[in-house]
């Protein structure tokens, strides 16, 4: 297997949006969980996305992953390799972008790296280096409430300079528009100061076909799946790869007993799971009672195990920006943050042994516990349930066939659960 793309994600539900996005593309892709063991039997395909669960552990520690996921695809013939950040840049100070984007760009000898968390289709741009979600900047955005890295400030250059040992410079939009000739001196008038990194301005889809153009000339770049879809476009026109029925993901349906999970707190989930409540059953748990010790996600199974049938439950430990800082405050932000993760992760263990094969997971942490728990390896990617969000078919697990959706927070529809459902068949 000769690789046309390699990429590395910072967590679960990112990797399945980038997935997804290649895929629409016309790359064959697949969706490793970890980087893959060598006897991991994986089909013919343009793009290897490897999903690591690093996005908001030490920054050492996902160095060290992010630098083996890189090893691996350079290893499979990956001239290119994409670094998946959050397409809303989450990062507090200390990382974990700028330590491992330093790590790699040391790693395949690039002078200058090209940034952007930019994709439009999702109402995410960037100008002028600030990163707007929708109309408002990203520090009067919901973002900054997020639990765990909370963002502060809109401005990408200053954000990543306080993360990054080199210096960190701007493509500005006019420059952009210039084209790719344009792009290009501008990198190589930073690199030749000094820079290693460049936030490069996008606000429309035409822009990430520039971006993925130049990008193709490095060995490194970093952003969301914006850039993944430049960089796939790209590799089409220039004939690297044949855009093809990259299409749906194929298979007899696994029908039985589904459920959904939700982890995440953000206002697109909450709303998700209040719709839920019309179509299904629904557990809320108390998150002080999770914190607590496993009662709460034996009550959760219990539960579960009463209402499994021919209609699909639901299972939320979801709370409000309010309820969680005081949670925070009470218990600590990464204690209270991994005793929900692993009680969603005990949850979706216990369901899939009571015959569960039809999984919805809504949170990037959350899935990433889930996904580790049950010891997944691999996915191929089909359908799109919603923008960033495909159909996902387990490959080389111990249970047989499984199909999942793994949601970042923010993503989907009022109905997204529903929706869900309806393709995982």
């Amino acid at each position: 297997m000769k690789l046309s793309l390699g990429c590395i994600a910072d967590d679960y539900t990112g990797a399945s949006d980038l997935a997804n996005t290649l895929t629409r593309q016309g790359l064959r892709t697949v969706q490793t969980i970890g980087v893959p063991p060598d006897d991991l039997t994986l089909p013919e395909v343009d793009a290897v996305v490897v999903s690591l669960k690093s996005r908001s552990i030490e920054a050492g520690l996902a160095v060290d992953r992010s630098r083996a996921a890189e090893k691996w695809l350079r290893g499979r013939g990956a001239g290119h390799v994409l670094f998946k950040i959050c397409s809303t840049f989450d990062s507090t100070d200390a990382g974990n972008i700028g330590p491992v984007m330093d790590a790699l760009r040391a790693d395949c000898g690039e002078k200058i790296v090209l940034v952007t968390p930019a994709f439009p289709e999702t109402g995410r741009t960037v100008y002028q280096g600030n990163l707007f979600v929708g109309a408002v900047p990203l520090n009067e955005s919901p973002l900054k409430d997020h639990p765990l890295n909370p963002m502060h400030d809109s401005n990408l250059v200053r954000v990543l300079a306080r993360q990054s040992r080199g210096k960190v410079g701007l493509v500005d939009l006019a420059t952009l528009a210039r084209g790719v000739d344009a792009v290009r001196g501008r990198l190589a008038d930073l690199a030749g100061g000094g820079v290693g990194a460049a936030v490069i301005d996008a606000v429309f889809d035409r822009d990430l076909e520039t971006i993925g153009r130049v990008a193709l000339d490095h060995r490194l770049s970093v952003g969301a799946s914006g850039i993944g879809l430049g960089l796939a476009r790209a590799l089409v026109a220039a004939g690297k790869v044949t855009s093809g029925s990259a299409g749906a993901v194929s298979g007899a349906a696994v029908g039985g007993p589904a459920a959904c999970l939700a982890g995440s707190c953000s206002q697109a989930t909450l709303q998700q799971v209040a719709n839920a409540e019309k179509s299904m059953a629904v557990l809320r748990l108390d998150p002080e009672r999770i914190v607590a010790g496993p009662d709460e996600a034996r009550r959760a199974l219990a539960w579960a195990n009463a209402h499994l049938g021919d209609s699909p439950i639901l299972i939320a430990s979801s709370s409000t920006p309010d309820q969680v800082a005081a949670l925070q405050s009470r218990h600590g932000r990464d204690a209270a943050g991994h005793a929900i993760e692993q009680a969603m992760a005990e949850i979706a263990e216990g369901l899939v042994r009571s015959g569960v094969r039809r999984l919805v997971v809504a949170g990037g942490e959350t899935s990433g516990a889930v996904v580790d728990r049950l010891r997944i390896p691999g996915f191929l990617v089909g359908e799109e349930i919603a923008a960033g969000v495909p159909v996902l078919r387990a490959v080389g697990t111990a249970t047989g066939e499984m199909l999942l959706a793994l949601k970042s927070g923010n993503f989907g529809g009022p109905d997204f659960f529903s929706d869900a459902l309806r393709l995982i068949r």
